[in-house]
């Protein structure tokens, strides 16, 4: 049998995520290859490239519009997601993005409706469903075996943020959060979300918060199920990486997530060591991967992706409601945020 022509994916983006992304697409992921990047930084996408034999560009644009290209990889600043993934439908490319979708709703539903016309597969960066402990959880969550899901949490404990006066406000939320809000639905399925009460601080850099730069936030969500759930992110975890959930059900609880890089434990005369993830790009690289092959694998088998706009959305109208918590000092229903 001969083998199947790759994918040629186009990557938009050459900083820190898509250097790795690049990696993962040409030498992790099964039938794909790294066809071109483009950034308009100079000199960044030609230097990206170089590494792995693929074509360059400073024009996004150019990348989406090249007949060599057959699907976009989008992994720029998320100011721009929208814009690239309507510009890649119109010219008939499939999509896979790198969370945030978008940061309004009205765009949200804006990079939906031009996937759908274009009927082209969209998918969104939400690499947790990917981790083998957490689709174990979740599919101990629909196999029934805790019950009637009750108690939620999620956590994500950065050890720090490399240039805070370089990143965007209400990150905590757009880009940090987003990610537990999308687990915390992906593991009470069926759920939609009601009601988000939050709170929230820049503990370890008090000046920034005036700009809307937190660094702790507690996030409470009510679910139309009854569920309740917590989320919770800070940016100074001095020992590594940490991602966690918990779901507490009628008939038991489920677990997932593990701070250490791997499971061996060191015994010693000052007590017992173990070795932590100190990026995500080292706790979570095996999902980062998964994620992008079962786009490949999409798009290869015209079957629907599996994270789409329609739960990036949701995600996003959960930090959102965040926000406007955060400024108001009060619960907010989630049907109030409505662009």
């Amino acid at each position: 049998m001969a083998a199947q022509t790759p994918i040629r994916i186009g990557l938009i983006g050459a900083g820190r995520i898509g250097t790795f992304h690049a990696s993962s697409i040409a030498q992790r992921v099964v039938g794909a290859t790294l066809a071109m990047v483009a950034d308009p930084a100079p000199g960044a996408a030609q230097r990206l490239a170089e590494q792995y034999g693929a074509r360059s560009t400073d024009d996004p644009a150019g990348l989406i519009d090249d007949p060599d290209v057959d699907a976009v990889a989008i992994a720029a600043p998320a100011r721009f997601h929208t814009d690239l993934i309507v510009g890649a439908a119109a010219a008939g490319k499939p999509v896979w993005c790198e969370k945030p979708m978008a940061l309004t709703l009205a765009d949200a539903d804006r990079a939906i409706a031009a996937a759908a016309d274009a009927g082209i597969p969209l998918q969104v960066g939400f690499n947790r469903r990917f981790d083998a402990g957490f689709e174990a959880a979740h599919d101990a969550i629909v196999a029934g075996h805790v019950g009637t899901v009750q108690l939620m949490r999620s956590l994500t404990r950065d050890p720090g943020l490399a240039n805070p006066a370089g990143v965007p406000p209400w990150t905590i939320y757009l880009e940090t959060l987003i990610h537990d809000f999308d687990t915390l639905a992906w593991l009470n399925p069926g759920s939609s979300p009601v009601e988000v009460f939050a709170m929230a601080d820049a503990l370890v850099a008090p000046d920034f918060k005036d700009n809307g730069l937190l660094d702790t936030s507690v996030v409470l969500i009510r679910w139309d199920n009854g569920a309740m759930s917590t989320a919770e992110a800070n940016f100074s975890a001095t020992y590594g990486y940490d991602i966690r959930a918990e779901v507490f059900g009628s008939n038991g609880m489920v677990t997932a997530g593990d701070q250490r890089s791997t499971t061996a434990l060191v015994f010693g005369p000052d007590g017992v060591r173990a070795d932590t993830a100190r990026m995500d790009t080292k706790l979570f690289v095996g999902a980062y991967t998964a994620e992008l092959q079962a786009f490949v694998d999409a798009v290869r088998n015209g079957t629907p992706p599996p994270v789409t706009g329609d739960d990036a959305k949701r995600a996003l109208a959960i930090a959102l409601a965040a926000i406007t918590s955060v400024q108001e000092h009060r619960p907010v229903r989630v049907d109030e945020i409505t662009s």
